[in-house]
């Protein structure tokens, strides 16, 4: 039996790129996103629509070439785990590695993500 916060990990994933409108539907409206790292676009994205503004960059930094299909999800009451493969490229640069997403989920929507 798969975790309820599992699936909707599933349905995130699945609707980046695809299905903008069922995805806002699945992260909270004041929700966080962190980005760590080396990136351009590492920082703290507050609120969905920054959230959105986040995605944007990422596909206009990568030429629409950034994917992020998951490979496997751990999920309890309270949090999420979701491993995934990203890639993309950026001028003469390839991204092609495994990430995970942290994830708090509230009210059966993404709140804070790391």
């Amino acid at each position: 039996m798969t975790h309820p916060h599992a699936q909707l990990a599933e349905r995130v994933f699945a609707s980046f790129r695809r299905d903008p409108r069922t995805l806002a539907s699945l992260i909270a409206e004041d929700a966080v996103w962190t980005v760590v790292g080396r990136a351009p676009v590492v920082g703290v994205y507050e609120g969905r629509r920054a959230i959105f503004d986040l995605f944007r960059a990422t596909q206009t930094l990568t030429d629409s070439t950034y994917k992020a299909v998951l490979r496997w999800v751990l999920a309890d009451d309270e949090r999420t785990v979701a491993v995934y493969r990203a890639t993309g490229r950026r001028d003469d640069r390839e991204l092609d590695i495994d990430q995970a997403l942290f994830i708090r989920v509230e009210d059966g929507r993404w709140q804070e993500i790391v």
